[in-house]
């Protein structure tokens, strides 16, 4: 059942960023194809990420509520039905859309699979099988761009969404044959609807606020976001089985501070790739492979660095070795802040190496500080809350990116008269995102030690 467990979480955490990396690339094709301006390639993007963190946490408590490997296998299933709708659509709207329902089923994924890999091992052996995890993530992180570059260019894009059909396939048939059967005893509790509907609202009004065009829009649908979680909160003390655990949230140092740092980090490194790739291609000339290329230094980076920041993190603070890499995506960011359309090559890999050795430190010991704060009950809520915090922060990057670049170019497309106004909300970007991993490394530094257990308030 280990061995399973294994194989599918880290088929599963493969699969996501390879295609989501796979897709970045092949954006300005995508764009020339059917016509996309630069707001919209961005919610190529970020219609996947609002459908997922929209549905993560609704879907991790149906998980605990019907079973993991249920919920695994529907996940999956969606998925790859959804991965095929998109390789087929031909129009804008179409495909964002099926980009949405891929999200919903990338929620089943992220909401089970942790849960499922961290109750299938000890807690001293976590750290290490978290690493491969984690490895997992940035080795498709790592393929992705260049083998996206290399069938975008020879077969165009829809071949990227088609490559990850049968790997989806694979996947699901591995956990039906490897996974045991959910035991409806180990599961039960109410479902929160509204707590799920508010969530829900609130996620979608703040990234179409992030968005918006018109500043009159932009005010509203932020206004609207901020009173739509205040309710959320309302509600979510009243109600028995609450969709986000706010007591453990607010009596678990470790557990809260350390999502907190997930948000941060995933808030300011994630959009990155989707920006140097528009810059690379658009910008500076580069094909699809070529471009895949140079972003495959960053995930090379981290998938060198994640197992062993890991293990460290079996035997040091997870804290510490969080912060550190914090620390290193800091200096990463804030050498891409000093973009310009001289800047060779070699600078662009330099930062993407000190990025990826940061983001690498800083993700498995994380994830261990998450996973090993909570009793084994509560997995599931833990590994829902923190691909929350992953995804929400990963939708807040592509929702500040992206409301920068309408700031600076409008939603047009990017033609080379506007390239020196995309250069500027690049440069930009990445001085935002440096601000906001300082503060991230305060939030890691803070949250307690996880040796001597949670820490409580």
């Amino acid at each position: 059942m280990r061995r399973s467990a294994l194989v599918v979480a880290t088929m599963a955490s493969f699969l996501t960023p390879f295609l989501g990396s796979g897709v970045n690339v092949a954006l300005p094709a995508l764009s020339e194809d059917l016509g996309l301006h630069a707001v919209e390639l961005g919610w190529v993007a970020s219609a996947f990420l609002l459908a997922s963190a929209v549905c993560l946490v609704p879907f991790g408590r149906a998980a605990d509520m019907l079973g993991r490997r249920r919920v695994f296998l529907v996940g999956m299933g969606l998925f790859t039905v959804a991965a095929g709708g998109c390789a087929l659509a031909r129009h804008g709207t179409v495909l964002i859309g099926f980009r949405a329902l891929q999200g919903m089923g990338a929620a089943m994924i992220f909401g089970t699979g942790l849960a499922i890999l961290t109750s299938a091992y000890p807690a001293g052996q976590r750290g290490r099988v978290l690493g491969l995890n984690a490895a997992a993530v940035y080795l498709g992180l790592s393929i992705g761009p260049f083998v996206g570059g290399l069938l975008t260019r020879q077969w165009g894009w829809p071949a990227v969404f088609w490559s990850s059909v049968p790997l989806g396939l694979i996947t699901a048939g591995v956990a039906w044959r490897g996974l045991p059967p959910d035991r409806a005893s180990e599961f039960g509790g109410s479902f929160d609807a509204r707590g799920s509907a508010l969530y829900g609202a609130a996620l979608t009004a703040l990234m179409l606020g992030l968005t918006a065009a018109h500043g009159v829009a932009r005010t509203g649908l932020l206004a609207a976001a901020v009173a739509a979680f205040a309710f959320l909160v309302h509600w979510e003390n009243r109600v028995e089985n609450p969709v986000l655990n706010l007591p453990l949230l607010a009596g678990n140092v470790v557990f809260a501070r350390s999502n907190m740092a997930a948000l941060i980090n995933y808030s300011a490194t994630f959009a990155v790739t989707f920006l140097l790739s528009l810059d690379l291609q658009f910008l500076r000339g580069l094909d699809p492979a070529r471009a895949g290329l140079v972003l495959l230094t960053q995930s090379v980076v981290m998938a060198a660095v994640s197992p062993i920041a890991g293990m460290l993190s079996d035997r040091l603070e997870p804290r510490l070795v969080a912060s550190a890499g914090m620390g290193l995506s800091v200096a990463g960011l804030a050498g891409l802040g000093f973009l310009s359309v001289d800047t060779p090559l070699a600078g662009i890999i330099a930062a993407l190496v000190v990025l990826g050795a940061g983001f690498g430190l800083f993700s498995s010991p994380n994830t261990n500080a998450v996973m090993s704060s909570v009793d084994s009950r509560l997995l599931g809520v833990a590994s829902a809350t923190l691909g929350t915090m992953r995804l929400v922060g990963q939708m807040l990057s592509m929702g500040m990116a992206s409301g920068v670049v309408a700031i600076f170019v409008g939603h047009e497309t990017l033609t080379p008269e506007r390239h020196g106004r995309f250069l500027a909300a690049e440069r930009v970007t990445y001085f935002l995102f440096a601000g906001l991993c300082v503060a991230g490394v305060a939030a890691s530094l803070s949250r307690g030690k996880v040796r001597s257990g949670p820490s409580r308030i």
